[in-house]
């Protein structure tokens, strides 16, 4: 054999050996987005579903891993996938967000798309990110610690996935478009889900009710995920405890409550105790709406926990405590009552000192209906939202590859550091005036490696509400929040710089303020937003760009070759 030969085959040899060990490390996922019927509260219609599942499928990965999802759009609407909490380090391109990361994955069309995982170990979730697809477009992503560690905590006897959801009877594509047509307030959701399912207190639906079987004295992981579109939760469990451990893959000191709280976009890690009289016993889930005046889905979904052994059950299971559903307090101190592990295994690293300071409101607006046009909104006008009284407008490319490619007139870079009007935020009466925002695709550049404070400032234009806002590509320390307006000089001096949590999403009380800092560390173009679909479709969104750092490792990756098309 020539020496020409063996060096080819060597080098055939070597390649082999470099797929397969690539291949052990990096898994495979095909998600198949397609039309799926599926029939609840006595009704069937078709909806879009990964794979043919409600909710999709769960992925199990390990912290540090990486994989590749092959996304094909089978569907008739246009469609891109987020993964949630997931900071993709240099690498956006698979992020998600329409017209922000990526242009979406056309009917027809397929995606590979990379997800990086670095520091998260907990529960994330994935949805889609364009119109309202995320509705039934969703599932959990369980990271396990790294191989050779375990849980700060004992090891559970099992772990279940508690997706918590919402259901239209409607096709909620027509849910959108009449929304958007009217200027109106979308209708609501007829029913909650747990696991897909509303539970025994709706019509048709008592024989698919999800059921949580468990054995006496042994302990069980839920990781308890609010892929719900537009309302916060209230969920407990009758009779049993919940002690929280973790949230938005952060790990936290336990945290015991009768119930929690938990925003669209969030998610929790809580440690169930069998250790009740073996019977069965309802979970449930309702809604937390902070303004009586601002309609909302008012009905009550439930699962079931069931006991292994024999023995006579009860006729009913027993209903769970869950605070009323305007219950402020209720909602504020259970997220305010968590903080993190900080411990040395699983340390905080909270920004002390501030290069970049930040202040941007986030509110409800309205728009002046055109002519001849009428309007649902407040007073004939159109519902919009905003962030420093910009009510965000998409383009027509995304502004991730506008940036890369140095693309001009796709967005500005004016995004104000602090309010450009400056009033009294949460003030019961306010000038009809001021509703009005103005309309842009503005963003924020961060230098790389800056420390970044942002205060999130609710206002009481229109409808003062929570919002809960989801930054991605970071996870942020929350080392502050209260009620009315932010005061530079008195609120800081409150701050939690010690143990604060570390969340991707968090709600800013109604009529207050939240405080978050993280550091831009992470290159790229990242979307920040409420993650109440109906803000999120009004405006109430930004977009950070961290700049490059000067070495090769922390700059932008290149984009991979199949980005789909605009």
């Amino acid at each position: 054999m020539g020496f020409g030969k063996k060096v080819f085959i060597l080098y055939v040899f070597g390649f082999l050996l470099l797929d397969f060990h690539c291949q052990a490390l990096v898994h495979r996922h095909h998600f198949v987005v397609k039309e799926t019927p599926y029939t609840r509260l006595c009704c069937s219609k078709k909806i879009l579903t990964v794979n043919g599942k409600f909710p999709g499928p769960t992925l199990h990965v390990h912290k540090g891993d990486t994989i590749i999802v092959d996304v094909h759009n089978r569907g008739k609407y246009n469609i891109t996938i987020h993964w949630h909490g997931v900071k993709q380090p240099r690498y956006p391109w698979s992020d998600g967000p329409v017209y922000i990361t990526q242009c979406p994955i056309q009917p027809g069309g397929k995606f590979r798309q990379k997800i990086i995982f670095s520091t998260e170990e907990g529960t994330l979730w994935w949805h889609a990110h364009s119109d309202w697809s995320r509705a039934t477009v969703h599932g959990a992503i369980i990271i396990y610690p790294k191989h050779g560690t375990s849980y700060p905590f004992p090891k559970p006897h099992a772990e279940v996935p508690i997706v918590l959801g919402e259901w239209w009877k409607e096709d909620v594509m027509e849910v959108l478009t009449t929304m958007i047509v009217t200027g109106g307030d979308p209708n609501n959701s007829d029913a909650f889900t747990i696991n897909g399912q509303p539970g025994d207190f709706y019509p048709c639906s008592k024989p698919g009710t999800f059921k949580l079987m468990v054995d006496h004295g042994k302990t069980y992981l839920l990781r308890i995920i609010n892929a719900g579109m537009n309302e916060i939760l209230f969920f407990s469990i009758a009779r049993h405890k919940l002690t929280v451990v973790g949230a938005d893959a952060s790990y936290t000191k336990p945290l015991t409550r009768d119930y929690v709280a938990i925003s669209p976009g969030q998610t929790l890690d809580a440690i169930l105790h069998a250790n009740q009289w073996p019977d069965h016993y309802y979970m449930a889930a309702r809604a937390y709406s902070s303004d009586t005046a601002v309609p909302f889905d008012n009905t009550t979904a439930t699962a079931i926990v069931q006991y292994h052994g024999h023995y006579t059950p009860s006729l009913s299971p027993s209903l769970p405590y869950l605070p009323y559903y305007t219950d402020i307090n209720a909602a504020v101190n259970f997220s305010g009552s968590l903080r993190s592990l900080a411990s040395k295994d699983h340390p905080v690293s909270v920004p002390l000192k501030v290069t970049t300071h930040l202040i941007s409101t986030v509110s409800v607006n309205t728009f002046p209906c055109p002519p001849y046009h009428p309007c649902e909104g407040p007073n004939g006008t159109r519902f919009a939202a905003s962030m420093n009284n910009i009510s965000f407008v998409n383009s027509s490319i995304d502004i991730l590859q506008a940036y890369y490619n140095h693309v001009k007139g796709v967005f500005g870079d004016h995004f104000p550091s602090f309010p450009p009007l400056i009033f009294n935020f949460t003030a019961d009466d306010l000038p009809l005036i001021l509703e009005i925002p103005k309309r842009g695709t503005e963003v924020k550049v961060l230098k790389y490696n800056s420390t970044v404070e942002l205060v999130l400032q609710g206002t009481n234009l229109v409808a003062g509400i929570d919002h809960p806002i989801h930054l991605h590509g970071y996870s942020f320390y929350v080392v502050g929040w209260g009620f009315g307006n932010f005061d530079k000089y008195k609120d800081p001096l409150t701050y939690n710089l010690v143990d604060p949590p570390l969340r991707n999403t968090i709600s800013v009380p109604i009529n207050g303020w939240t405080t978050i800092r993280f550091k831009a560390s992470n290159p790229g173009v990242w979307f920040m937003h409420c993650h109440l679909e109906r803000h999120l479709t009004w405006g109430m969104e930004t977009v950070f760009i961290v700049k490059n750092g000067k070495h090769p490792e922390t700059r932008l990756l290149p984009p991979p070759p199949d980005m789909p098309p605009c």
